[in-house]
């Protein structure tokens, strides 16, 4: 029987709870033990006293023969018998002596001994019987040994009570301290791994890594998750090749209209040259000539242009790594398209000196190239070309080129990267620009951001890794 994270979670709180209680209530019912010790041992100690005050004035009548002694002992054996049978109904099954009652039978003897003196005493008897002076000194000397012995046993006994008790609250530490542990350890493996492995698989699920999750056997909800989750998975990875393969035939079906379109142009113009040449052959225009020859071989360098930018995008060269300074990159950089900046764009560079990474040199130039070019094209009217760069971490680093130019459009943005696709007139790019771009930044492992309001300009930030 599976038992679920809920129900393992309320019986490990049910257990921790009961064993809790056994344990607070073991401890109350020891202090309230020792409470009562503590209230039949001040009871005992007042009762002793008492009595000794009463066997002081006993002694006091043998030495004076003054009665009003006798009467004072009375009064402090009436208050010991009140006290003792107060120890007796309320505390006799906490006390530790049994023999109570006897004593309370000792000391009502006690007091009639001395009533029977007083009343010698009021009969006119000026001596006193040596054995009766002997007996009623030897009854209060019994009840005050006997009475100093309960005292000092039940002294005794609390003190060892203490140290019991103390014992248990150290003992009662040890099981609570274990079970504390346990659920720690249960929450660990059973709560906080299952959630912990989860959470990993989201994170690599929205980088694009479609990994199953490794399987879990805890029996509970979290199992049935990861089954539920890997399910999942294989259907977007199922979605996801139907998706990348419905792309590549729609990449295809536009990289091949857009050969078409591209390469239709020049050979059209060419075409249309070249009949015109053979028509005219004979005749002596040489100037018209020389025009229709130039357009043509413009019009071949346009078809070339086209097919090596077709061959950029396609080919898929190692790259070759080096550590540079990022610094260096962007002023080498700079300083190639410098005479294509105009005027009327500032260029600024805020990179820091320090940041050291491993990428291909050339083909990082030829993104900065291509990025700070296209700037510079969309500020027509003037403005500000912007490249900056920062340390994110210790295993990434980003940099942008930013223009204040016409800016994209929201519904453009996303098709920048699509091949042959181009918001610049006819003859002024082939539109594989920024596909080039892409690829580049794909295989240095890294990642291109896009950011632009229409009229305001655009931000293109680049992620790389430090070291690859």
């Amino acid at each position: 029987m599976k038992i679920s994270i809920r129900q393992k979670i309320i019986l490990s709180f049910a257990i921790f709870i009961g064993i809790s209680a056994i344990i607070w209530f073991r401890s109350y019912y020891s202090q309230y033990v020792l409470h009562q010790k503590l209230q039949i041992i001040e009871r005992k100690n007042s009762l002793f006293n008492t009595i000794l005050e009463a066997r002081r004035y006993e002694k006091n009548f043998f030495l004076s023969l003054d009665k009003k002694n006798i009467d004072q002992a009375l009064d402090y054996i009436h208050e010991a018998e009140d006290i003792l049978s107060n120890i007796t109904s309320e505390y006799g099954k906490y006390t530790l002596a049994k023999n109570l009652p006897e004593r309370l039978i000792e000391l009502k003897a006690y007091k009639k001994s001395l009533l029977e003196l007083l009343e010698l005493q009021n009969n006119g008897t000026l001596l006193i019987p040596r054995e009766t002076t002997i007996f009623i000194q030897q009854q209060g000397h019994k009840i005050t040994t006997e009475l100093e012995k309960i005292v000092k046993k039940e002294g005794q006994f609390t003190q060892d009570l203490v140290g019991k008790t103390k014992t248990i609250h150290y003992i009662a530490l040890v099981p609570v301290f274990i079970l504390s542990i346990l659920i720690a350890l249960f929450l660990i493996f059973n709560v906080n791994r299952p959630l912990k492995a989860i959470e990993n698989a989201i994170k690599k699920i929205s980088k694009g890594d479609f990994k199953n999750i490794p399987d879990i056997s805890t029996g509970d909800e979290f199992e049935y998750l990861v089954d539920s989750l890997n399910n999942m998975i294989n259907e977007l990875n199922k979605r996801n090749e139907e998706l990348v393969q419905a792309r590549k035939l729609e990449s295809l079906g536009r990289l091949t209209s857009g050969v078409a379109h591209e390469l239709n142009n020049p050979l059209n113009n060419i075409s249309t040259s070249v009949q015109i040449l053979l028509e005219e052959i004979e005749e002596n225009n040489l100037e018209y000539k020389m025009e229709l020859l130039t357009g043509t071989e413009k019009e071949v360098d346009r078809a070339r242009n086209i097919v090596r930018a077709l061959l950029e995008f396609s080919r898929e060269r190692a790259l070759k790594i080096k550590t540079i300074n990022f610094l260096d990159l962007v002023n080498e950089a700079v300083h190639a398209i410098k005479r294509q900046v105009p005027a009327h764009v500032k260029l600024k560079v805020q990179v820091p000196e320090d940041i050291q990474i491993d990428l291909d040199p050339g083909r990082m130039q030829s993104v900065l190239i291509n990025l700070m070019l296209n700037a510079v094209q969309a500020m027509e009217s003037g403005g500000t070309l912007s490249v900056s760069a920062k340390q994110n971490n210790k295993e990434e680093f980003s940099f942008q080129v930013q223009d204040t130019g016409c800016g994209i459009s929201e519904e453009n943005i996303s098709k920048i990267f699509d091949p042959f696709f181009s918001t610049k007139e006819v003859g002024k790019g082939s539109g594989l620009g920024l596909s080039i771009i892409y690829g580049i930044i794909e295989l240095h492992g890294g990642r291109i951001q896009v950011t632009s309001k229409e009229g305001e300009g655009a931000t293109f930030t680049i992620f790389l890794p430090t070291r690859i």
